[in-house]
C-alpha cells in the first residue's frame, strides 16, 4: 500500500462525487487520501470499521462469511464503487464493524476517508439525507427482526398445526370408540340377563361362555382379507343368518367377518349348545355379536392411543426435548420424526417411500440440528413437486459415512442455478414465500457442524439431495446420553 497525490478533478469523475463543488472536492483531498493497494485483503468482515473506500481504478471482490467459509458476493472494476465504514454516520448506535471482506484483485487505487471524518462530512453536508438514511436503516432492521420472528413462528405454527391434525384423528377415533363401547357393554349385560332367564341349562351357559372367550381370541387373530374376500364371506354369513331366521343378519355379518368367523364356526356353535328354538339361537348370536363389537372397539381404542403415543414420541424426538445437544442416534428415528411432523404439509397426494438400510450403525450428531436439515430438504422437495408426486427418503452407508438422500419427482433444478442454491438469500420462490436461507443453513449444519457434505444431483423427475455424515464424532464431542 502506498499513498499518492489527490486530484480534485479526478474525484469529480467518480459518480459519488460528481455533484460536489470545488470547495467540497478540495476538502475531500485535504482530509482524505489516495492509496494504491496491491492484490490481497484490504479489510476483513467483523473487524472494526476504520475507513471508507471509493475505488478510482482497478478491480475488487467482496465476500461474506457463511458457515466459516467466504462466499464471493460482488466482483467489480466499476469506477466509484465504494465499501467499508459507510455506516459511520450512525455513530455508536450501531456496532461499527466491516460488514464484508474486501480484496484487491489487481493493483487498485482508492480514495480513502477515515470513518470519523466520513461521519462528520455526512452530518455537515447532508443533514437531511442522514436523517432519512437513519430512518431507513433502523426501520429496515426492526422490520427484519419482526419478519424473522414471524417466519420462525409460522414455521413452528405449521409444525404444530400438522401435529395437532395428526393427533386429532386418533383422539377422535378413541372418543367415538369409547362411547360405542359403553353402549355395547350395556347391551351385552342386558343380553346376558335375557339369556340367563331363558331355557339354557347351566351346562349350555358354560359352553356359551367358552365360545365367547374363543370369539374374543379370534378377533385378536383375525386374518387380513381383500375387499373381494370380505364381500364373499359377508354374503356367506348373511345367507346363514337368513336361513336360521335371525332378523337383520346381513347387518351382523360384517362384524363376524371382521372377527374372522365363518359359517362353519357358527354351525359348530349351534351344535355345541343344542339350541332347538330359533329365538334362543338369535339371542346367543347377538350376544356373541356384542362380544365381537366390544373386542373390535377395544382394539380401535388401543390402536388410537398407541398412535397418539407414537405421535407424541415423534414430536419429542423431533424437538430433542430433554436430550443432550450431541448424542449417538439411529438416523432413521430422526427422519421418521420429521416425516411425522411434516405429514400435514406433505399431504395425501404425495407418496412417501422409505428405502432404509436398517443395518446402518448409530450416528454421532447434533440431532435437533439435523432434524432442521431434513425439514428444509423435505419442505423444498414437497414445494418442488407442487404437492403431487413421490418423495423418497433413502439411507445407506458410503465409505465411513451415513448417506441420506431426499428424492423428489419434481421438474428438477436448472443447470444455471445448481451452483447457487446453497448461497444465502438465493431463492427461486416468489417474493414473500422464501428467505433463501434454508439450504444455506442446511449446508452450514452438515459441512461446518458435522464435517460432512451435501450436494444435489438433478434431472426432470429425479432430484436428489444427498447428505453424507461421518460415523466418527467431531473432535471434542462425545455422547452425553439422553
Amino acid at each position: 500500500m502506498s499513498e499518492l497525490a489527490c486530484n480534485p478533478e479526478e474525484l469529480r469523475t467518480l459518480f459519488l462525487f460528481e455533484k460536489l463543488d470545488d470547495e467540497q472536492l478540495a476538502w475531500l483531498c485535504r482530509d482524505g487520501r489516495i492509496e494504491l493497494f496491491e492484490p490481497g485483503p484490504v479489510f476483513r468482515e467483523g473487524d472494526t470499521a476504520t475507513c471508507f473506500y471509493v475505488m478510482i481504478e482497478g478491480e475488487i471482490t467482496l465476500t461474506k462469511l457463511s458457515g466459516g467459509e467466504e462466499i464471493e458476493t460482488v466482483r467489480t472494476s466499476h469506477r466509484g464503487s465504494y465499501s467499508g465504514a459507510w455506516g459511520a454516520y450512525l455513530g455508536d448506535r450501531v456496532e461499527q464493524k466491516y460488514a464484508a471482506s474486501m480484496y484487491v484483485i489487481k493493483p487498485t487505487r482508492f480514495y480513502v476517508l477515515d470513518a470519523q471524518i466520513f461521519a462528520q462530512m455526512m452530518q455537515e453536508w447532508f443533514p437531511m439525507a442522514v436523517h432519512l438514511l437513519e430512518g431507513i436503516f433502523f426501520g429496515n432492521r426492526n422490520s427484519r427482526q419482526i419478519i424473522d420472528q414471524r417466519e420462525r413462528l409460522l414455521a413452528l405454527g405449521q409444525l404444530s398445526a400438522g401435529l395437532t391434525h395428526e393427533l386429532n384423528n386418533p383422539a377422535a377415533a378413541a372418543v367415538r370408540a369409547t362411547s360405542s363401547l359403553r353402549e355395547r357393554v350395556a347391551g351385552m349385560r342386558h343380553k346376558l340377563g335375557l339369556l340367563s332367564k331363558g331355557k339354557f341349562s347351566t351346562e349350555t351357559l358354560d359352553v356359551l361362555m367358552r365360545i365367547q372367550e374363543e370369539a374374543a381370541e379370534m378377533v385378536a387373530k383375525a386374518p387380513t382379507m381383500t375387499p373381494m374376500e370380505e364381500a364373499d364371506r359377508e354374503d356367506e354369513l348373511g345367507e346363514w343368518f337368513e336361513e336360521q331366521g335371525i332378523a337383520g343378519g346381513w347387518d351382523l355379518a360384517p362384524n363376524f367377518v371382521q372377527a374372522g368367523i365363518d359359517s362353519d364356526w357358527l354351525e359348530r356353535v349351534r351344535g355345541s349348545v343344542e339350541i332347538e328354538t330359533t329365538g334362543l339361537l338369535e339371542g346367543a348370536v347377538r350376544w356373541l355379536n356384542y362380544t365381537i363389537e366390544t373386542e373390535l372397539l377395544m382394539n380401535e381404542i388401543a390402536d388410537s392411543t398407541k398412535r397418539i403415543s407414537e405421535l407424541v414420541g415423534a414430536a419429542k424426538q423431533y424437538s430433542q426435548m430433554d436430550r443432550a445437544p450431541f448424542q449417538v442416534v439411529d438416523v432413521h428415528e430422526l427422519l421418521d420424526s420429521t416425516l411425522v411432523m411434516l405429514a400435514r404439509k406433505i399431504g395425501d397426494d404425495i407418496k412417501i417411500v422409505k428405502d432404509y438400510d436398517r443395518s446402518l450403525p448409530l450416528l454421532p450428531c447434533y440431532s435437533a440440528e439435523l432434524n432442521q436439515v431434513w425439514t428444509n430438504l423435505i419442505d423444498n422437495a414437497v414445494g418442488a413437486m407442487g404437492g403431487v408426486g413421490t418423495l423418497t427418503v433413502r439411507t445407506y452407508k458410503e465409505n465411513d459415512c451415513v448417506a441420506v438422500e431426499i428424492v423428489d419427482t419434481g421438474p428438477g433444478v436448472p443447470d444455471e442455478i445448481k451452483n447457487r442454491i446453497f448461497e444465502p438469500f438465493f431463492t427461486t420462490k416468489p417474493v414473500g414465500e422464501g428467505t433463501g436461507l434454508g439450504l444455506d443453513i442446511s449446508f452450514r449444519i452438515v459441512v461446518k457442524k458435522h464435517h460432512g457434505d451435501i450436494r444435489v444431483e438433478s434431472e426432470p423427475g429425479n432430484t436428489r439431495f444427498i447428505v453424507r455424515l461421518p460415523l466418527t464424532a467431531p473432535e471434542g464431542e462425545t455422547d452425553a446420553g439422553d
